[in-house]
């Protein structure tokens, strides 16, 4: 262990349960739950540009495959190294990006057209690849709520706003295309101040994940 690493590992810090010090493998986790965010926010804003820019080009509308598929392998990532106190709301946020993965694999098997263009051409389609995007409202909800960001407050209603207007039919294209280059921007935005923002707070208190960890085991303990 050299003494950068050293230094790191010798901070303590005062959690509301007792004392933790951050490890090089917690840091390790935010730096790839933030190259998970910084590769779903550049797929997501680089498709959104072509889709704006010339999507009723063929070569673009296959283009904007991969770069969801992208989306969703980097927003897996995220998922699977976010810090949540609260255990359930992890679980629940990973399964709905599972359902919203299965229900694009059946969109794109079911229809003919490329994906993206299948899922605007029939918005049915937005009830099952929208638990996708629910897990991400709900990164998007924490970190407000943890870090009180201002792109992140406009992205938690943004994101059910434009995929369930347009379920529903009741945005106009113009809207539409407004919310998704507003969207398009803001993640980025976020994105990129997760990237140079302190690594501590994004673990969280330590303290609390032990304490919420032992209070699972004690039903299991009392009943034996």
């Amino acid at each position: 262990m050299d003494a950068a690493a050293e230094s790191i590992e010798s901070v303590v810090y005062q959690g509301q349960f007792g004392e933790f010090t951050v490890t090089p493998d917690d840091r390790k986790g935010v730096v790839i739950y933030r190259s998970g965010l910084m590769v779903a926010a550049l797929c997501f804003a680089i498709g959104a540009t072509l889709a704006l820019w010339q999507g009723d080009s063929p070569i673009v509308q296959r283009a904007l495959t991969p770069l969801y598929t992208g989306f969703a392998a980097g927003l897996a990532v995220s998922l699977l190294t976010i810090h949540i106190y609260l255990a359930p709301l992890h679980r629940a946020l990973q399964a709905f990006w599972l359902i919203g993965a299965i229900a694009s694999l059946a969109v794109a098997h079911f229809y003919p057209e490329p994906f993206v263009l299948s899922v605007y051409q029939h918005p049915v389609s937005i009830l099952g690849i929208g638990f996708m995007f629910a897990a991400l409202t709900g990164i998007f909800f924490k970190e407000a709520f943890c870090f009180n960001q201002l792109e992140t407050k406009l992205l938690t209603p943004i994101v059910p706003l434009l995929l369930l207007g347009h379920w529903a039919g009741f945005l106009s294209l113009a809207v539409e295309k407004g919310l998704l280059a507003v969207w398009a921007v803001l993640i980025v935005i976020f994105a990129l101040r997760k990237a140079f923002q302190a690594i501590p707070p994004d673990i969280g208190d330590k303290s609390v994940f032990e304490y919420l960890k032992q209070q699972s085991k004690q039903p299991a303990i009392e009943s034996k």
